[in-house]
């Protein structure tokens, strides 16, 4: 049997349910990875869906990705164009009888499973790897899933529901079935992402760093609300956002390090942070298209619009406050913005500038570094009270964010105007 195994946001040989899979069923395979020329460029709210941050991030994990691959006698495929073409083209040219791919909860994923289906005689075959939890786990229908994060966190706990556990890298890959690569990048760096670099095995560094050389884990509680460096939090989110490692991978490295060091409010607190990830998937898999519309999933109008002005004075960082000009400075120059400064940011574009909030959620997906679909627009949900807020919505005092998460001005300090030229 002739399999191909599309990757999308599973860029990982290990806890790859997928490629196991396919690696049973399959005698020859392509390794096959699609990029959309559409991903690079404006669409709606003057923004594109991936930014060069990202766009280099992921450079870097597709050839890791392909040298990971050699080693098992397989190359990784790069083909350059719309998926749904050139993917039942190659099913005919090499007479491909089973697609083996990695579900997703995003609308376009879904859609792109669902038309791959209609356009081809081939099985399609998804496997599920991107959340914790399996479907089965979560029984919710939209008129069900619980409103709150509380009421979702308190569901998992009071049944019982363990996350997976991750599954090792297959032993025998299918035979290579020869197939060009399109070029798809034409040097080596076209940014300098330090200290982030893309790919699985610079994933399982940094986890090993975070838990087991550094035990950081064991103050993320006190350290979690930083702005500014690389070992206030774990800096886990961009490899878990492109699947160069999984979240169960996490989860069994979380659970071993308690069994080994103990439990505590530090740990416990990062296991909150996975559920909340694990929270926003399956609301996204369960709303659907309302997680991209002006009045979210509580169907709520906000009472914001577009002011071109404010908009581009919160993007460039010179608004009349401080914390969010240092903010976005630092997303701008980095591709990276701490999960406190989202929410400051967020809550300045809605409540202080009257700005509609899916222009803030798309400019983050273009910037981020480690934007997830479900993550970005659940959070912007949350600030502008459109989401799984109970209280309505979140208004930040600027002020007293600055004054206690910044206390001596350092970060405001380090992205002003005059030091953010020079970068």
């Amino acid at each position: 049997m002739n399999g191909l195994m599309w990757f999308r946001h599973d860029l990982r040989l290990s806890d790859n349910p997928a490629i196991t899979a396919l690696s049973r069923r399959c005698n020859k395979a392509i390794f096959l990875y699609v990029i959309d020329p559409n991903w690079f460029r404006p669409v709606r709210f003057q923004c594109s869906h991936m930014g060069k941050f990202r766009q280099e991030f992921l450079y870097q994990t597709l050839r890791e990705l392909d040298t990971q691959l050699r080693i098992n006698r397989q190359r990784l495929v790069v083909k350059v164009g719309n998926p749904l073409e050139i993917i039942p083209n190659l099913c005919k040219k090499h007479r491909i009888d089973l697609i083996s791919m990695t579900s997703h909860p995003g609308v376009y994923e879904r859609h792109q499973v669902a038309n791959l289906q209609r356009q081809t005689d081939c099985e399609v075959q998804t496997a599920e790897s991107f959340t914790m939890f399996l479907e089965n786990q979560i029984p919710f229908q939209q008129d069900d899933f619980p409103a709150t994060f509380t009421k979702f966190r308190k569901y998992i706990e009071k049944n019982h529901i363990l996350p997976c556990f991750p599954i090792c890298a297959p032993d025998d890959y299918p035979q290579r079935i020869t197939e060009s690569s399109d070029s798809f990048d034409d040097q080596e760096f076209i940014f300098d992402l330090r200290p982030y670099r893309g790919g699985e095995d610079s994933a399982n560094f940094q986890l090993n760093q975070y838990f087991w050389k550094s035990h950081r884990v064991k103050n993320y509680k006190e350290t979690r609300n930083g702005f500014d460096g690389w070992n206030f939090s774990s800096r886990l989110s961009a490899w878990l956002a492109n699947g160069s490692i999984s979240v169960r991978t996490v989860a069994a490295e979380l659970e071993n390090y308690e069994y080994r060091h103990g439990k505590d409010e530090s740990t416990q607190a990062l296991y909150f942070e996975l559920l909340w990830r694990e929270y926003f998937q399956w609301m996204m898999n369960i709303h659907g298209s309302k997680m991209f519309q002006f009045a979210g999933i509580k169907q709520k109008r906000p009472l914001t619009s577009f002011y071109s002005q404010q908009y581009k004075s919160w993007e460039e960082g010179t608004t009349d406050y401080p914390i969010v000009n240092a903010c976005m400075r630092q997303l701008k120059h980095t591709g990276w913005l701490s999960n406190r400064g989202r929410q400051i940011a967020a809550s300045c574009l809605v409540n202080e500038l009257g700005v509609d909030w899916r222009f803030g959620a798309a400019y983050f997906e273009q910037q981020l570094i480690d934007f997830d679909v479900a993550s970005n627009f659940g959070n912007w949900q949350y600030l502008a009270g459109v989401g799984a807020d109970p209280r309505g919505q979140r208004h930040f005092n600027l002020e007293k964010q600055a004054a206690y998460y910044d206390p001596d001005g350092m970060f405001v300090k380090k992205w002003s105007a005059e030091s953010s030229t020079i970068r």
